[in-house]
């Protein structure tokens, strides 16, 4: 015969009904929690899973729903969010929709078959129609979808442009190239905004040629950035706002025979491996990874445990690091 609940709550101290609560995913004063936890390392007790879901009608996993799985910054942030939930009881399953818009609400379906407790979504081309009647909670990351009020996640994507740009525009910079993602994705557009704030605040013409767009990819960095640099007005300096086209751009510049900052100044996102890896480094704009997945997992585990919790828009911070990438130019007139 196994342990039983009954065991663990006479080793801990504590209620039965409070052991029930933690295997449950509520959350515990941390001396009980503490207590709760040794108590189940010392026996070895193993709960039933299957007869716990159903008498809670709980299965104690999240969906996350992404495009990419190939993604740095969506599985940093995945390994973030699953380091607060596991504490909690909570697995994931994880669907990649490689962009693909029917699969994307294929495998939002799959999800909701599986009974998911609450869903963490970076949505591509889903509609606010798509989720406003889904019975689960859910967590935006990274991007929102327009007139949808559920809970969100991400940085102040147009200030992280803006700060790049006016930083290229400090050092002389006028002619300043910029890889953007699909206009229609939010983030995309709010950094394309954020570039084009700050070349109307310093009162310099936004030429619709250096702004391009494309997908998030580096094959979309490799190629954008080639048609930059083959323009009848060559940029200065170029803004690369994903991972991944950052990593094509470097790529295209190094074939094409430029280096960085002697023929072209240049900003990346969020790469800070290639960054470090880079001489000179590469001057990058980072999201706060960590903090997102923190925000994420604390907002998700709410919403599923206390269903009078309201949503929450949170917008954190970017970070711009300075490195050897920006050379400082004599400004044109």
């Amino acid at each position: 015969m196994g342990v039983t609940i009954k065991q663990v709550a006479a080793l801990s101290g504590v209620s039965t009904a409070t052991v029930s609560k933690y295997l449950n995913g509520v959350k515990l004063k941390e001396k009980n929690k503490i207590s709760v936890e040794n108590a189940i390392r010392e026996l070895g007790f193993k709960a039933n899973t299957i007869a716990r879901n159903l008498r809670t009608n709980k299965s104690m996993t999240v969906g996350i729903l992404i495009p990419e799985l190939d993604n740095i910054f969506s599985t940093k942030i995945i390994s973030y969010v699953e380091n607060e939930l596991t504490p909690h009881g909570y697995s994931t399953i994880i669907c990649d929709y490689r962009s693909n818009p029917e699969l994307e609400k294929q495998k939002l379906a799959f999800l909701l078959d599986k009974m998911v407790d609450g869903l963490v979504v970076m949505p591509d081309k889903l509609k606010n129609k798509d989720i406003k009647d889904l019975k689960v909670p859910i967590v935006f990351i990274d991007r929102i979808i327009n007139d949808s009020s559920e809970s969100a996640v991400l940085i102040d994507n147009k200030k992280a442009t803006y700060n790049a740009t006016e930083f290229l525009i400090g050092n002389g910079h006028r002619r300043i190239g910029i890889i953007c993602g699909n206009s229609d994705i939010y983030t995309a557009e709010e950094r394309r905004k954020g570039y084009t704030e700050a070349m109307v605040a310093n009162n310099i013409f936004v030429d619709e040629n250096m702004v391009l767009h494309g997908r998030y990819d580096v094959q979309t960095g490799y190629t954008l950035t080639q048609k930059l640099m083959q323009g009848q007005r060559r940029p200065t300096a170029i803004i690369a706002t994903n991972n991944d086209i950052t990593t094509g751009s470097i790529i295209a510049l190094h074939d094409m025979g430029y280096t960085v900052p002697n023929d072209v100044s240049f900003i990346g996102f969020d790469n800070e491996e290639l960054s470090r890896a880079m001489r000179p480094e590469l001057s990058v704009v980072l999201q706060p990874l960590e903090e997102i997945g923190k925000n994420v997992a604390k907002i998700i585990l709410d919403k599923m445990n206390y269903n009078s919790a309201p949503n929450s828009y949170v917008m954190l911070e970017p970070i711009f690091l300075s490195k050897g990438s920006v050379k400082r130019v004599v400004p044109e007139n």
